[in-house]
């Protein structure tokens, strides 16, 4: 249970269901305007193709507002306030947008006109797009007011309120409390960012999701993804306070999303699923040593026990549009579920992604740990990459870390055999999947290249075979013939 001056930040939803309310409407907005802008000559699109990408990157930022406060909730009200400015402007704008693309007294040229024109006029000379470009601004501040970013300016924030502010009186908008002083910030500077104690290392699976992936191998015809539940609404059951968030992943639009967080009553991995349906929010909360990960095909299933029919059942249908995100979170939560006091056990085809073949497979002296480093290649998308995982013990079997084979391993320059266990490989980005590990201990050499340390010599030649194959002996005897010949 938490104390009762811990809930006030939840308690209040109203602002927070605005967030979504919002959100949808922004979504449903830009599928307006592109239809729109589909139907116009091409000369008009510079500027509709600008709203329409300000426009989804206000629904975004909405969403994930109201995400992060199921996390830091107790900064809620702060930032309530905050919100309370600028929504109802925000709402005006897109319902004052619908109603321009909605007039069918005109041709579709005269309403893009009229909107742009129009709403240009009122907001005191502000280009339509620059009007969403301050409203995403505040609320990236706003987020960062809500996260605790050191990076947060308070000036900046209060200079941009008062803009809005003075676009809420041209529009009509009516005050409510929190709008009626123009002048003086609603929040003491000091306030701001305390407490928060700065975290030494961040947690690896922070970072997973948020390098760059060096190449896209994309899945054929991706179906919905799917939230099985059972379901709350999301203003019901938020995170224990000052959790963790890992990662957030959206599907479908933004239709779904999974949110991984690390519980800081027991410092478990969980996982929130949240589908959107009809302006309102739901979640599903497990841990994630009470789930179990498949594979099927473009899809990774997610399975929970159910105590009432006494078997597994569906909790969840993740479908990625790319095979790399897939293995990206395939990883991830194996790692999560191993590495998971909670876990009683985990099955041994949970560490492995199905439809993967496997190329090659020989133990490496990894940061001084014995792996086993092995070669897959997906049957379905003929995608290649490297897998180390823990040779022996309680972890066996468990992902260290991945990196993906792109088409640089066709360069006679990628791979460099150093001596006979020690191979280098240059360009390879790792995604690691263990607190401990650390890779720059394989890069310590002037290249910068990552080193591959064979137990086995027989092992270190294969690997380089397998991506350089030496010449068949029917090709030297063709190459002697040519030569004698000459």
């Amino acid at each position: 249970m938490f104390a009762p001056t811990e809930q006030t930040g939840f308690l209040d939803g109203r602002l927070l269901q605005g967030c979504f309310r919002e959100s949808e409407r922004c979504e449903i907005v830009g599928l307006s305007l592109e239809g729109l802008r589909n139907a116009l000559v091409e000369s008009f699109h510079a500027h509709m193709t600008a709203l329409i990408e300000e426009i989804k990157t206000s629904g975004c930022i909405l969403r994930d507002l109201a995400d992060k406060s199921q996390v830091h909730y107790q900064r809620v009200p702060i930032v309530m306030h905050y919100l309370d400015v600028v929504l109802p402007c925000l709402s005006k704008s897109l319902r004052d947008i619908t109603e321009y693309i909605d007039d069918r007294t005109s041709s579709k040229e005269i309403r893009w006109r009229k909107m742009y024109n129009k709403m240009t006029e009122e907001g005191g000379g502000i280009p339509l797009p620059q009007r969403f470009v301050l409203y995403n601004h505040y609320l990236r501040l706003l987020h960062q007011l809500l996260t605790r970013n050191p990076n947060f300016d308070l000036n900046t924030l209060e200079s941009l309120r008062n803009r809005i502010l003075e676009l809420r009186e041209k529009r009509g908008i009516a005050h409510t409390p929190h709008t009626q002083s123009t002048s003086g910030a609603l929040i003491r500077p000091e306030m701001i960012l305390a407490p928060m104690v700065p975290e030494p290392n961040a947690h690896w699976a922070e970072q997973i999701f948020s390098l760059p992936l060096p190449s896209r191998t994309a899945f054929q015809n991706p179906r919905r993804s799917k939230s099985f539940g059972p379901h709350q609404q999301a203003a019901q059951v938020p995170m224990p306070p000052e959790s963790k968030v890992l990662f957030r992943r959206k599907f479908d639009n933004d239709s779904l999303a999974l949110i991984a967080y690390i519980n800081s009553s027991n410092q478990a991995p969980y996982l929130i699923m949240q589908p959107y349906h009809m302006g309102s929010q739901w979640f599903s909360i497990r841990g994630v040593h009470e789930l179990c990960i498949h594979r099927d095909h473009c899809a990774v299933n997610l399975r929970r026990w159910s105590r009432r029919e006494g078997a597994a059942k569906l909790w969840a249908s993740l479908y990625f549009i790319t095979w790399e995100e897939m293995v990206l979170f395939h990883c991830t939560f194996a790692s999560l579920k191993a590495r998971n006091s909670l876990t009683l056990e985990v099955d041994s085809d949970e560490y492995v992604l199905k439809g993967e073949k496997r190329l090659f497979q020989a133990q490496i002296i990894d940061d001084g740990f014995k792996h086993s480093l092995i070669v897959y290649e997906d049957r379905e998308t003929k995608g290649m990459r490297l897998h180390a995982a823990v040779w022996d013990g309680e972890l066996r079997q468990c992902p260290v870390w991945t990196a993906f084979i792109t088409h640089q391993c066709t360069s006679p320059t990628w791979l460099e055999k150093k001596s006979r266990y020690r191979i280098w490989l240059k360009d390879v980005q790792l995604y690691v999947f263990c607190q401990e590990y650390r890779q720059h201990k394989q890069r310590r050499n002037r290249e910068g290249a990552f080193e591959l340390n064979f137990i086995n010599e027989k092992a270190c030649c294969k690997f380089r075979d397998l991506f350089y194959p030496p010449p068949s002996p029917a090709s030297n005897a063709d190459s002697d013939n040519n030569a004698g010949s000459s």
